[in-house]
């Protein structure tokens, strides 16, 4: 075969990744000798194994090269890239330049300033930049282009925008690239006018600067574009700003705009799309439809990890341990490798069913089995886990051998814990200990206070006071948002301006009473104000979760589900409130609060009192 038909075989080997069948030319290649004689041969060989997503293939036959050449590094570098191993790129440069002696060439500026881009090494970046504006190579658009990228993601817009002022030929790549850079740094009106300016924008430049919003948090307005750019009639043929949307409807918990999103993904046929099923399913879980998210997930064909561990931790936040364990079992027996996740979901969701001996040894599997290394966030539900099961003296050994400094929702465990099964002396200890640490949650104070007034520290107790009085000026407020089908109303604590204020109000008294018939007795101890009883119970006849709860009994299809985000803990006595309610008017109350899901059903809670 010529040698031109053979490069061009491995040039579509590489562009189609057909591994297979390129192993058949490279062997056909050795046993021809051509590899020794043709010197462009090893170089499209790396290429072709880099493309087709074996690295190591191409690095073992980028080492047992005789001699190398800028396009053969160039060639590696590449194969890193495109298998996600950048940090290889960038070690393997210093090889480069101490052994082989080689200056990189502009197409070698680009690889290293991309993974520079990926890995948010500012630093690095900025050594590459430098080293790039003094080459024969610095007025090379291509890889200017990769350095607005570079900064733009480094949270740096207006040097990404001096970068991109020296370029001649912008690009689409470079416009993007500054658009994304200013929504990721909250800079709305200057990233929206780059949109307007950019000639010939198109659906990734929408993607941009959509997806920047949601990354920055600014999530209304991410919305309000996508419906701008829906009305513009930006055809869709990617499927990524999708999966921004459904991200921005798991975030506001949003589940009627996630099922509008859903049903685009099926109207222009993005069904089988990996990354945008498993959006789905985190969406779903999020928005409290934990079914939706399981029917999702049994109808995918292909899962990977993510897949896997959005299902196992969706089911823990709601409540669902025995499910969760026994998908983690599905997972590692068709071979897959749980990550760090997936080990928060599943040790979080035996802390609330208190499975002590399962999580103690999904703990230890993780090391042991895994090699993964446990953070703070892994040690804080193992100390929960011991905590809400009683074994006071383990989550004590945790907190003071663990790698890390406890933090305030550490401490409030292990406290929580010591008052719930009335070791007294431990609890003022631990509270004393917080105190010091001048906490910042509001619930971790109403905690605090009732240890201290349990033990008659009522000097402890006044300081406490004096640190809510402080949280009170810079907290946020809380509030709580009933999602109906067609709108959304948020309430905040106390609410006295809304419209239908009285009916909700004459709601909240009837069920009140009911609830006192049946043996309701409101607890004030979270209501830290010096106020006589009566008033601290007015104050929680109007948190905002009753509010919100009342107004959609008022207001929803009879029968429904009543599904509420709040974003703060939702404290004892609303809590309380909640599950006679349920009960009461024989509806499904679902709760996502700062810390969970609550769904309340038939008079209880999925979270078995344990939040």
């Amino acid at each position: 075969m010529p040698h031109a038909g053979l490069l061009h075989q491995l040039q579509q080997c590489a562009k189609r990744q057909f591994r297979t069948q390129g192993k058949k030319l490279h062997a056909h290649i050795i046993k021809s000798g051509l590899d020794q004689n043709v010197p462009l041969y090893p170089n499209t060989l790396i290429d072709m194994y880099g493309k087709c997503g074996y690295p190591n293939d191409a690095l073992q036959l980028f080492d047992e090269m005789p001699e190398r050449d800028l396009a053969s590094w160039a060639s590696i570098f590449t194969a890193h890239n495109q298998a996600n191993l950048y940090y290889n790129t960038l070690s393997l440069f210093s090889t480069m330049v101490l052994l082989d002696g080689f200056q990189p060439d502009h197409f070698i500026f680009a690889c290293l300033v991309k993974a520079c881009a990926s890995l948010s090494a500012l630093k690095i970046g900025q050594q590459v930049h430098a080293q790039f504006l003094v080459s024969p190579f610095s007025r090379d658009d291509v890889v200017k282009s990769s350095l607005v990228y570079l900064y733009a993601k480094c949270g740096l817009p207006d040097t990404a925008r001096k970068v991109f002022n020296s370029i001649v030929a912008k690009n689409v790549i470079s416009w993007t690239s500054l658009i994304y850079g200013y929504a990721l740094a909250e800079r709305k009106s200057e990233a929206i006018e780059l949109l307007r300016d950019m000639p010939g924008k198109n659906l990734y430049s929408w993607t941009a600067l959509i997806s920047g919003f949601v990354q920055s948090g600014l999530l209304v307005d991410a919305i309000r574009l996508f419906i701008e750019m829906r009305r513009d009639g930006v055809y869709i043929e990617d499927p990524f700003i999708l999966s921004s949307m459904i991200g921005a409807s798991a975030s506001l918990a949003k589940l009627d705009l996630g099922k509008q999103v859903h049903r685009l993904v099926v109207g222009f046929g993005y069904v089988s799309s990996l990354f945008i099923s498993n959006a789905l399913i985190d969406m779903y879980a999020k928005c409290s439809d934990v079914l939706a998210a399981e029917k999702i997930f049994s109808h995918m064909k292909k899962r990977d990890v993510v897949s896997w561990t959005s299902i196992i931790v969706g089911m823990a936040q709601h409540g669902q341990a025995d499910e969760a364990l026994s998908l983690y079992d599905e997972m590692t027996s068709v071979g897959l490798k749980p990550n760090e996740v997936t080990f928060v979901g599943l040790i979080y969701a035996c802390s609330h069913v208190g499975l002590v001996n399962k999580g103690r040894q999904l703990f230890k599997s993780m090391v042991e089995d895994y090699g993964l290394n446990p953070s703070l966030q892994h040690y804080t539900c193992l100390l929960d886990l011991y905590s809400r099961s009683g074994h006071l003296e383990e989550a004590e050994n945790l907190l003071d051998s663990m790698p890390f400094k406890p933090d305030e929702a550490a401490w409030a465990s292990l406290l929580s814990a010591s008052r719930r099964v009335g070791k007294n002396e431990v609890g003022v200890r631990i509270a004393n200990h917080l105190l010091e640490l001048r906490p910042e949650d509001p619930s971790t104070c109403v905690l605090l206070s009732n240890i201290f007034a349990g033990a008659s520290m009522w000097e402890n107790v006044s300081k406490v006071r004096k640190v809510m009085v402080a949280m009170e000026r810079k907290k946020e407020p809380g509030y709580s948002c009933v999602n109906l089908s067609k709108e959304n109303q948020v309430f905040y604590a106390g609410e006295t301006t809304h419209p239908m204020k009285d009916e909700i109000s004459e709601l909240l008294k009837e069920l009140d009473a009911e609830m006192r018939r049946r043996g309701y007795v409101p607890d004030t101890t979270s209501v830290l104000h010096d106020m006589g009883q009566q008033e601290k119970e007015r104050q929680l006849f109007w948190h905002s979760e009753r509010l919100a709860v009342a107004y959609g009994l008022l207001k929803s299809v009879p029968g429904t589900t009543i599904r509420i985000v709040k974003n703060l803990r939702v404290c004892g006595d609303c809590h309380v409130v909640l599950k006679f309610i349920c009960g009461i008017v024989n509806r499904e109350i679902v709760v996502r609060d700062a810390n969970r899901f609550h769904h309340f059903k038939g008079g209880i809670c999925s979270c078995r009192d344990f939040w």
